[in-house]
């Protein structure tokens, strides 16, 4: 197995290391979990380390209990597509740090998850040593790779996740209800807002993915899906 290694800094002040005392690990395999906790306190000494099993479930939990330091996140949970559960956690909790570890390690989907605003990226099948490193790195500031995670220049889905990635808690739902063909005024209904509030998210939709319609904004949206980083051939 490839070692890993730190790369650029997110930050200014990097070089100041903070522990993560909380975790929270959303993953949808309990045995996986358990595991992953006890590498977690072996390796970083985590005291407190808390599991959801989907998406919805760690929203909820991040809405009604105290913040952890970190989240890790398998990426194949039941109630996600691709990376919209990334998008939508960085979207509600974006000073959360989010650390994926999941099996599936194509190098486009490892940068993808990069983009989409998660802090690194560690292989299911990584030793301890893989884990504290990661954690290392996170705690003083730096992005954590695989170094088989290699991306070409100019990859377009992994550039779609990036754009995505900009769009507010509010903004992410909307372009959601877009893809599943709702019109104005049934997302207005849906979300409890006015018409003309949900123009106005729409164009400043349009305008962070950089497209001129809502069928563009869409197929941007399509380009996050899993499909969009298996290999050809």
């Amino acid at each position: 197995m490839a070692a890993a290694s730190p790369i650029v800094p997110q930050s200014p002040d990097h070089n100041r290391a903070r522990g993560f005392a909380r975790a929270l690990i959303v993953d949808d395999h309990p045995l996986f979990c358990d595991a992953l906790a006890l590498t977690l306190r072996a390796v970083s000494g985590v005291i407190e380390i808390d599991t959801a099993h989907s998406l919805t479930d760690a929203l909820a939990r991040l809405d009604t209990a105290p913040p952890p330091d970190l989240l890790l996140l398998d990426l194949d949970l039941p109630d996600i597509d691709g990376l919209d559960g990334l998008l939508r956690l960085r979207a509600a909790h974006p000073d959360l740090p989010v650390l994926v570890v999941s099996s599936m390690t194509e190098p486009r989907l490892v940068q993808a998850t990069i983009a989409a605003g998660a802090r690194g990226f560690v292989p299911k099948h990584s030793g301890r040593d893989s884990f504290r490193a990661a954690l290392d790195a996170l705690a003083r500031g730096e992005i954590w790779l695989p170094e088989t995670a290699q991306q070409a220049a100019g990859d377009e889905a992994a550039d779609s996740v990036a754009r995505l990635a900009q769009l507010t808690r509010q903004q992410a739902r909307i372009l959601d209800l877009l893809c599943q063909g709702r019109l104005n005024k049934q997302i207005a209904f849906e979300l409890s807002i006015a018409e003309t509030t949900v123009k106005a998210h729409v164009t400043a939709i349009m305008r962070k993915l950089g497209v001129q319609s809502r069928t563009q904004a869409v197929l941007i949206a399509q380009q996050a899906r899993f499909t969009s980083f298996v290999p050809e051939g």
